[in-house]
């Protein structure tokens, strides 16, 4: 019996699981500066999403994440931004790809006229993260 589900399994896909995707992302991990974090969110709404909204349309990227915690002393961010990309040829793209993206569009969008220095910083950006299945 165990025999038999073992090879059901098997040919079922499971043999898959703890294999390496092809698929990459990247990670920034966004700290609010001066309690403006609805300058921080229109901006990475207005943005930065809008910006992955035609990557996807145009084959870029795989997918994207606009992610919001509450920050502490250890983990003193609000917002996690992943983009994630079918395969590294993708990944490899990526700047140029958005660069078309970035000169082709309406320009940067800002809450209150505040620069991005001024309510944001990045305190950690982790670059080709690799999945598992």
């Amino acid at each position: 019996m165990k025999k038999i589900i073992l090879f059901i399994l098997l040919i079922s896909g499971y043999s898959g699981i703890g294999q390496q995707s092809n698929h990459i992302s990247m990670i920034d991990y966004v700290q609010v500066l001066n309690e403006n974090k609805a300058e921080a969110l229109f901006y990475y709404q207005n943005n930065w999403q809008q910006l992955r909204i035609k990557a996807i349309e145009k084959n870029y990227i795989e997918s994207y994440q606009l992610l919001e915690t509450i920050p502490t002393a250890e983990t003193p961010y609000t917002f996690m931004l992943i983009t994630t990309y079918k395969n590294i040829k993708q990944y490899k793209a990526s700047e140029k790809n958005f660069r078309k993206l970035i000169d082709a569009s309406d320009g940067l969008k800002l809450l209150n006229n505040k620069k991005p220095t001024e309510f944001r910083k990045v305190i950690l950006h982790n670059d080709a993260i690799k999945h598992w299945n």
